[in-house]
């Protein structure tokens, strides 16, 4: 079956990310006309039944205009004073202009914890959905006046792909200074293609991302193509097209450039969902090939196929799967602390309880706590096939 986009009314929730570009200039602050005419975009969607979430970039940006910050690069405790800043600023901003179109304005600020550890990510989604049960609209961004290089997303792509995996939304859309994916930065080849529309993330895709052409956005296609794979994993589809017109949501409605990223088929359950857009694993399992084929074929990961063990880890803990070549094919939650990880990598279960002194679970990684990528379950697919067809 072909891939085909849907309108952008037709969905239930949508997501809205906006980078800093297209709210703030850096002469002149925020771009109040373009705020305004997306409002109208969002207000016009609402009365179609839709829900809608925005994630806002632009505190920094536009904290760092109110203080008159000198440009170039911010030191992080400049960048949070701006962020401190600039917050106020921009949920009055969303507020004002929302109320314009009798809309209330619900401001909510994560951290990369938030969305990471299970309990926090489960008190965010309630509160995120309560909000729109009453009728109001998230303006969500990462809270950056307390997050530290360590703890934080460091862009608002992949938060805005947790955000609609967290809420169940159907469609995800990325407005930047772009219009789409090209096989290459079109700034730097002028032979790029563009793709319209994209049904499968796969290696070849990743490989077209290139790095921020922004000043003040943070994030580049690199972080697009990651927000994808962690929505369309979940069934949510995703669009990357260019803000940088008036009423952008409704120039996608009427046919302007833009690149689909299809939903998955078969989306993963909620939990999966929530271990799939995992963004820092506390560790990294590097498995042989007859693992790798096994976790294709939705077995779990035993410590027989392990052969590495890598990072400082516990159970229960979110760790990356990685097949010989390096290439991450699975994600999951241990079902041991790193060091009993290391002391029975490449033995056999039947041997656990004398190597650790108890009997623990069969499994490295139980299947019902993994998800495979993608990608990987699409090639294994047809691996099976080619060699089902070769002993019909």
């Amino acid at each position: 079956m072909i891939a085909s986009r849907k309108a952008v009314a037709s969905h239930r929730r949508i997501v809205i990310k906006i980078g800093s570009a297209l709210l703030v200039d850096r002469r002149t602050g925020l771009k109040s006309d373009w705020l305004e005419a997306i409002c109208a975009d969002i207000a016009a969607l609402r009365t179609q039944g839709v829900d809608v979430l925005v994630v806002s970039s632009g505190a920094i940006a536009l904290g760092r205009s109110v203080l008159d910050l000198p440009s170039g690069a911010l030191k992080l405790e400049e960048s949070q004073a701006a962020a401190a800043v600039g917050q106020i600023a921009l949920a009055r901003a969303w507020s004002q202009s929302l109320s314009r179109q009798e809309i209330v304005a619900g401001q909510i600020l994560l951290t990369l914890g938030d969305t990471e550890e299970r309990r926090r990510y489960l008190n965010a989604r309630a509160t995120i959905n309560q909000l729109l049960r009453i009728g109001a609209v998230p303006i969500i961004n990462e809270n950056d006046t307390v997050a530290t290089s360590e703890i934080r997303y460091g862009d608002n792509d992949r938060l805005a792909a947790r955000v609609a995996t967290m809420t169940g939304a159907d469609l995800l859309i990325l407005l930047s200074d772009i219009d789409g994916l090209y096989s290459a930065p079109p700034h730097l080849d002028a032979q790029a293609r563009f793709l319209d529309i994209i049904p499968v993330i796969t290696p070849e895709i990743e490989a077209m991302a290139g790095g921020a052409a922004s000043e003040l956005s943070r994030g580049g296609m690199r972080t697009k193509i990651d927000a994808g794979k962690i929505a369309t994993a979940a069934g949510c589809a995703m669009i990357i097209a260019s803000g940088k017109v008036d009423h952008p949501l409704r120039a996608i409605e009427q046919g302007s450039r833009s690149s689909w990223f299809s939903p998955s088929a078969n989306p993963v359950t909620a939990r999966k969902t929530w271990i799939a857009g995992q963004l820092q694993p506390a560790g990294e399992l590097h498995v042989d090939e007859g693992a790798r084929r096994a976790l294709g074929t939705g077995k779990s990961l035993l410590p027989a196929g392990v052969r590495r063990v890598e990072g400082h880890f516990h159970r229960g803990d979110t760790v990356a799967i990685l097949g010989a070549d390096g290439r991450e094919i699975a994600r999951g939650l241990a079902s041991y602390d790193a060091d009993e990880a290391r002391r029975i990598a490449g033995r056999k279960s039947i041997e656990i309880e004398a190597l650790l002194g108890y009997a623990g679970r069969a499994a490295m990684v139980h299947r019902d706590d993994m998800v495979v990528a993608g990608t990987m379950q699409a090639r294994q697919d047809r691996e099976d096939s080619k060699e089902d067809a070769a002993h019909a």
